[in-house]
């Protein structure tokens, strides 16, 4: 596994584990296996509603390869609906709970909301960071402009912007914003929820340097310096997506993936304003 140094220091791996729409028992076995073929980063959230089940196959999944606590990078998502700074208190605390971890690696705004105001939301992240609650903290589905309001209001650093990133959606002005910034980006959706798999171009690119799709996708993006969290319950898929570091991306298919932007999206943008 390769990492990427946040501004913290800390470090996060640079291929994570996505759950998104991964529940009950089907969760927990993709968990456990990913970490038994190598992933060390998980990525889960408050509104997945299987934070109980990401636990379980962290636990399991650690004890079957012999890792502890701390090899381990987890992180989650506090709800935009619970952003007042009691309720992402609680809400941190609950996600804890329920995973049976004393602490997140990273915990994350999951969309802005215009309805609660910014300061009091990261005045409640630093609290939960001084308490060893979290170690960083980050947001997602934030745009310059909010990420430009999020500075003025936070006390710490906001290490990690998760949005959606694939040869679809090549989101370089916010990617460039935030590298200047210090600010690391994970990539949700990276293979544009397996809809780019099948796109023409990016078959004939990855069969031209005897690779799958999804491996050309990934290989783009950490390229990009561009932190990826696909999700697969294959066992196979799950290999395949780790195998992105002992190979090159030639400049001129690199250009080509660059190149494909359409600007669609697969999440439906939720996009709201904070109050300042």
């Amino acid at each position: 596994m390769k990492y990427s140094i946040l501004n913290s220091g800390n470090k996060m791996p640079l291929i994570g584990f996505g759950t998104f729409t991964l529940t009950n028992s089907e969760c927990k076995e993709a968990v456990k296996k990913a970490i038994e073929v190598g992933y060390r980063h998980i990525d889960t959230a408050e509104i997945y509603d299987n934070e109980k089940e990401v636990g379980l196959g962290i636990k399991r999944g650690m004890q079957n390869v012999g890792i502890s606590r701390e090899d381990i990078f987890v992180t989650s998502k506090v709800w935009k609906d619970n952003l007042q700074y009691e309720d992402v208190i609680n809400a941190c605390q609950q996600s804890l709970r329920d995973l049976k971890l004393d602490y997140l690696d990273l915990y994350l705004i999951h969309w802005p909301n215009k309805k609660f105001p910014m300061g009091k939301t990261f005045a409640a992240l630093s609290q939960l960071q001084k308490e060893g609650k979290i170690k960083d903290i980050g947001v997602s589905n934030f745009t310059i402009k909010h990420l430009k309001k999020a500075q003025q209001k936070s006390d710490i650093d906001i290490a990690v912007n998760q949005i959606e990133y694939h040869p679809y959606l090549n989101q370089n002005k916010l990617l460039n914003f935030c590298q200047d910034n210090g600010i690391r980006v994970t990539a949700f959706s990276p293979l544009g929820d397996a809809k780019l798999l099948n796109e023409d171009i990016i078959k004939k690119l990855a069969k031209k340097i005897n690779k799958s799709p999804a491996q050309l996708i990934l290989k783009w993006l950490i390229e990009k310096d561009i932190i990826v969290i696909p999700r697969s319950t294959s066992k196979s898929h799950m290999e395949e997506n780790l195998d992105l570091f002992n190979w090159s991306l030639p400049s001129e298919i690199f250009e080509k993936i660059e190149h494909i932007n359409i600007f669609e999206r697969i999440r439906d943008p939720e996009f709201g304003e904070f109050n300042i």
